[in-house]
C-alpha cells in the first residue's frame, strides 16, 4: 500500500498551480491592485468583499473571518478534503504524477474522492447507454424538445437501463465496493439487497462549480414507472441539493462576465437557455431556491453592497404563470432582500416554460422572454393586486392593503416612494393617500387603542413583518433578544435564555412570540427549535418569526457569542432595574419600626439586585 506523498512533490504541485485559478472556480475575483485580487468570502456570509488572494505569494486571507492559507488549505476547507486528497486533486489538475514514500504511484484516495470517482464512472456509463436501442424512448424525448446528439453530449445527458443491477454490476467490476455505491447514492438498499437507484430514465449529471460530477437527476420516460417525475441523488457527503445549482459549472464564467444570472426551474430549461444564447442560466435540483443558493449565486455573481457596484448585477427568475409558479415566486421573493443586485422576473407567455418557448417560437423568442424581464417588486405587487376586483371601491381598497406589505419591504426609500406612486396609478388613487398607507405599514402592525387588542392577533390577519416594528430602543432590544435566542441556542445557555424570556415584554406581538418560546422551551437547542416556536405562534406572526430567525445580527462573525451574551444581559439588566424601582417604591412606603423584618428583607433584595447587575456588567 502506498504511503505519504513525497514532500518534494507537494511543493512542486503547489508551485505549478495558480491559486487564483483554483479559488476562481468558487469565487469571482477582481483586481484589488498591487498583485492582489478580492471577492466575496466563501467561508462566511458577507455583503462587501473582504476575501483577498495573492497569486504570486500563493496565499489567501479573509479580513472578515480571518480564514487564510495556501491552495491546499483552501481546497481542504471548501470541499472538506483531507490534505492528501487536496494534493492529489491539484496534481491531477496540472497533470503531475505523484510519487509516494513507500514507492507507489497513486495512493488510495479517501472516501470523498471515491464518491467523486464513482459518480464520474456512472456518468460515463450512462452516456454510453444513450445510443443503445433501449434508449430510443429517451432520444425521442430529447428530440421532441429540440435537443440533438450534440446537445446531449454538451450537457452529458445519458440513459439508465431499465435493469435491476446494470450500473452496479458495471461499477463493481470497475473496482468500486457496494458500500461506496450506497454512499454515492447510486444504488438503494431493498429487502432483496441493493438495486440501481436510476432505472429506465434519462439522466443528467449534476456537477459542482468546479465541474466535478456529484450526483444525478433522472426523468421518467414510461407511464408504468411508478416513481416521481424527476428522481435525484439523495443527500451524500458530496451532494447537498440546497447548495447545488445545475449548470453553474457551465454558466459561471458568463455570470461573472455579464453580471447576470437567470434562475430557471428544470434541466431542460437550462439546456434550452444555453442553446438559445442565454448562457447564464442555472436551475435548482429538486428543491426550492433558498438561502444557500443565494450565497452561491452572490459569490459567483460578485454581488456586493458597494454602492458603485450594487446596481450592476441582475438576478432574473423565471416562473410558470400557474399556481405552482406563483408559490415559487413567493419563495424567491422571501430571499430577494439578500441580494444587493437588482432582482427581476421573466414570465414566458401562454403558460410555457423556457424549453417550450424555444421549441414553439425559437431561440430569439426565448432571448426576448429574458430581455423583457420585470422588476421583482412590480411582479409581486401585481400578483397581489390580481386577486382583487379593481372595478369596485372595495376591491381597490383590498388591493391596496394586499400590496402595502410588499412595497413596505423595499429598503431603498426612493424606490419605495416610486412604487407608491406607481401603485397609486394602477389603482386610480391619490398618490399621497397611498404613500401614507405604505409609511404606516401593514394594517395589523399599526398601534391600536390598547396593547391587549394588538396581542389578540386574529388568525385571519395579514402577516406581521419586522419592518412593522417601531425603532424605539425598548422594542429594538426585545426584538434583538428574540433574534439571538432563535438563531443561537448553541451560544446562550438554557438558564440564561429562560431568564431572558421570563422578563416583561412591552411590545404585544413580540410578547406573543416570547410566550410561544417559553411554552416549547423543551426543544431549545434542538434542530426543531424554530419550527416548534412557529407552530405554537398565531398564524399572523409566523412570518415575523421566520424573519427573526434569519435576519443578520450586527457585529462581526467572530463576535457572535459576545453579542448574544450582551443582548441577553441587557434585557436582564432592564428587568433588574424594573424590580429595583418597584422595591424602592416599596421601601419608601414601608415603616421600619412597625415591620423591621420586612423592611430589612426589601433592603437585602435591593443589595442582591445590585450584585447581580454588577455580575452582568462584568460578563
Amino acid at each position: 500500500m502506498a504511503g505519504l506523498i513525497k514532500r518534494g512533490d507537494i511543493d512542486e504541485v503547489r508551485q505549478r498551480v495558480n491559486i487564483a485559478d483554483v479559488v476562481g472556480d468558487y469565487v469571482t475575483l477582481k483586481s484589488a491592485g498591487a498583485g492582489s485580487m478580492k471577492g466575496l468570502c466563501p467561508f462566511h456570509d458577507e455583503r462587501s468583499p473582504s476575501f483577498h488572494v495573492r497569486p504570486q505569494a500563493g496565499f489567501y486571507h479573509c479580513f472578515g473571518c480571518s480564514e487564510g492559507g495556501d491552495v491546499y488549505s483552501f481546497l481542504q476547507k471548501i470541499d472538506h478534503l483531507s490534505f492528501q486528497e487536496a494534493v492529489e486533486r491539484l496534481a491531477e489538475r496540472v497533470g503531475y504524477a505523484l510519487s509516494y514514500e513507500e514507492g507507489g504511484s497513486g495512493a488510495p484516495a479517501g472516501n470523498r474522492a471515491r464518491l467523486y470517482a464513482a459518480n464520474q464512472a456512472a456518468e460515463k456509463f450512462f452516456r454510453s447507454q444513450l445510443g443503445t436501442p433501449e434508449a430510443e424512448l429517451g432520444r425521442v424525448f430529447l428530440g421532441e424538445r429540440g435537443f440533438d446528439a450534440l446537445a446531449a453530449e454538451r450537457f452529458g445527458v445519458g440513459f439508465a437501463p431499465a435493469s435491476y443491477d446494470a450500473l452496479s454490476k458495471h461499477l463493481v467490476s470497475a473496482g468500486f465496493t457496494v458500500q461506496e455505491l450506497l454512499d454515492a447514492g447510486l444504488v438503494s438498499q431493498g429487502d432483496r439487497g441493493v438495486y440501481d437507484r436510476f432505472r429506465g430514465r434519462l439522466v443528467w449529471p449534476i456537477r459542482d462549480v468546479t465541474g466535478q460530477t456529484i450526483g444525478f437527476g433522472a426523468r421518467k420516460l414510461r407511464d408504468d414507472d411508478q416513481g416521481p417525475k424527476y428522481l435525484n441523488t439523495p443527500e451524500t457527503a458530496v451532494y447537498h441539493k440546497s447548495r447545488v445549482l445545475y449548470g453553474l459549472d457551465l454558466a459561471k464564467r458568463d455570470i461573472a462576465k455579464q453580471r447576470q444570472v437567470v434562475i430557471v426551474e428544470g434541466y431542460t430549461d437550462v439546456m434550452a437557455c444555453h442553446l438559445a444564447g442565454v448562457t447564464t442560466a442555472v436551475a435548482t435540483c429538486g428543491t426550492a431556491f433558498g438561502g444557500d443558493h443565494v450565497t452561491v449565486v452572490r459569490r459567483v455573481l460578485g454581488d456586493s453592497d458597494d454602492p458603485t457596484q450594487a446596481t450592476k448585477g441582475e438576478v432574473i427568475f423565471t416562473f410558470d404563470p400557474d399556481e405552482a409558479g406563483q408559490k415559487a415566486a413567493s419563495r424567491a421573493f422571501a430571499e430577494e432582500a439578500r441580494f444587493a443586485a437588482q432582482t427581476f422576473v421573466a414570465v414566458p407567455p401562454e403558460g410555457l416554460d423556457p424549453c417550450d418557448v424555444r421549441i414553439t417560437k425559437g431561440d430569439e423568442a426565448l432571448r426576448e422572454v429574458i430581455s423583457h424581464r420585470r422588476p421583482m417588486y412590480e411582479f409581486m405587487v401585481k400578483q397581489a393586486m390580481n386577486q382583487c376586483d379593481l372595478n369596485t371601491v372595495e376591491g381597490r381598497t383590498q388591493a391596496l392593503r394586499a400590496a402595502v406589505p410588499v412595497v413596505s419591504t423595499i429598503r431603498d426609500r426612493v424606490i419605495r416612494d416610486g412604487y407608491a406612486r406607481e401603485l397609486a396609478g394602477w389603482l386610480g388613487m391619490n398618490p399621497d393617500d397611498v404613500l401614507r398607507e405604505i409609511k404606516a405599514g401593514p394594517a395589523q402592525a399599526r398601534p391600536t387603542s390598547s396593547a391587549a387588542s394588538t396581542a389578540a392577533t386574529p388568525e385571519g390577519d395579514k402577516p406581521y413583518a419586522m419592518e412593522s416594528l417601531s425603532k424605539d430602543p425598548v422594542t429594538t432590544l426585545e426584538r434583538d433578544v428574540l433574534m439571538v435566542l432563535l438563531q443561537h441556542p448553541d451560544v446562550v445557555p438554557s438558564e440564561r435564555a429562560t431568564a431572558a424570556l421570563s422578563t416583561q415584554f412591552s411590545h404585544a406581538a413580540l410578547a406573543l412570540i416570547r410566550d410561544a418560546m417559553l411554552s416549547v422551551f423543551d426543544s431549545y437547542t434542538s434542530a426543531t427549535w424554530v419550527s416548534s416556536v412557529t407552530a405554537e405562534t398565531p398564524e399572523a406572526l409566523r412570518a415575523l418569526i421566520g424573519q427573526l430567525s434569519v435576519a443578520p445580527l450586527p457585529g462581526k462573525q467572530d463576535q457572535t457569542e459576545r453579542y448574544c451574551m450582551g443582548v441577553t444581559g441587557a434585557v436582564l439588566d432592564r428587568d433588574l432595574l424594573r424590580q429595583k424601582a418597584e422595591l424602592m417604591s416599596t421601601l419608601q412606603r414601608a415603616d421600619a419600626q412597625a415591620d423591621p423584618v420586612g423592611y430589612r428583607e426589601v433592603q437585602e433584595h435591593l443589595v442582591a439586585i445590585e450584585a447581580r447587575r454588577r455580575e452582568l456588567r462584568e460578563e
